[in-house]
């Protein structure tokens, strides 16, 4: 089997699995979000590989909002600047923000751009638009330079330096495949067979949700000082699965066999034709009856 490629849409608020694709590992990460009706007054946070004007574009249009990091690759005119500065502040209007950002020293960045994109070919003609959005700096800790955000939200209800902390949000999605991967098993299957695979990754997926569901409940029930670290949660409901697995077959009425009676038939040969080795060597080592 050819390797693949798993892609989750997650919502880190409800800590839930919205969507999911299975696609071979050529499949790029970008051609599986469709836009549509959904998104509004949705927030989603893009990391660059998902980096396009038109989604942005089509985002906005459905009335939903977005976080993603400016490529280095995308250079937009600024049109206007949000925030007035005192003194002799480098004038941005008019510049492509990547010329200039070197030459900055303020604390933040808050700027409107004008970005030119293709709009999706329609009755065999393809057209050309233009959007403005919203790029803010931030200053990164301990450097000369800022990590800079595009996006629609607007100043009036989020500053500049709200952008850097949503847009850290993002590292729960880091953090929920380190948690398939190392409680789960998810990053290397022992078999090349399509539907074993499958299968597999879809027991994965549903151990994580029910393992989500139950730390809400837990949550719901334990006192509100105490903290349930997700990676840490993740490794307690592993150890304990055959537990929790028992105490909801009694739940639900599943009465198992007696644990003898499953011993022995866990452990009896399945193969009637097929001699253990003690057999056979017993079989082997008989006195021979001359004639």
């Amino acid at each position: 089997m050819e390797p693949s490629k798993l892609h989750l849409l997650h919502n880190a608020t409800e800590q839930t699995i919205e969507r999911l694709d299975v696609t071979d590992e050529k499949t790029h990460d970008s051609t599986l979000f469709n836009t549509g009706s959904w998104l509004e007054d949705r927030l989603v946070l893009f990391d660059r590989a998902y980096f396009k004007y038109r989604r942005f574009a089509l985002i906005d249009e459905n009335d939903g909002y977005f976080v993603s990091r400016l490529k280095e690759s995308a250079n937009p005119v600024v049109t206007e600047e949000l925030r007035e500065w005192r003194g002799r502040a480098i004038p941005l209007e008019g510049e492509k923000i990547h010329n200039v950002v070197d030459d900055l020293h303020r604390e933040y960045i808050d700027v409107e751009v004008e970005a030119e994109f293709d709009r999706r070919p329609y009755g065999g003609t393809q057209s050309r638009d233009t959007k403005r959005f919203r790029v803010v700096g931030v200053r990164k800790e301990d450097a000369d330079d800022y990590h800079l955000y595009i996006t629609n939200l607007p100043r009036e209800e989020f500053l500049p330096s709200d952008l850097g902390t949503i847009y850290r949000c993002r590292w729960e999605v880091e953090l929920l495949f380190r948690e398939l991967k190392t409680q789960y098993e998810l990053d290397e299957f022992d078999t090349t067979k399509k539907h074993v695979v499958e299968i597999l990754l879809y027991a994965a997926l549903l151990s994580l949700l029910v393992s989500r569901e139950l730390l809400d409940l837990v949550t719901e029930q334990a006192d509100d000082e105490i903290v349930f670290p997700p990676e840490r949660w993740a490794a307690t409901f592993r150890s304990h699965a055959q537990l929790i697995l028992h105490e909801l077959g009694e739940y639900l009425g599943y009465s198992p066999p007696p644990l003898l009676d499953r011993l022995i038939d866990d452990a009896q040969k399945i193969h009637q034709q097929r001699p253990v080795l003690q057999e056979t060597l017993a079989t082997a080592t008989q006195p021979r009856c001359e004639s």
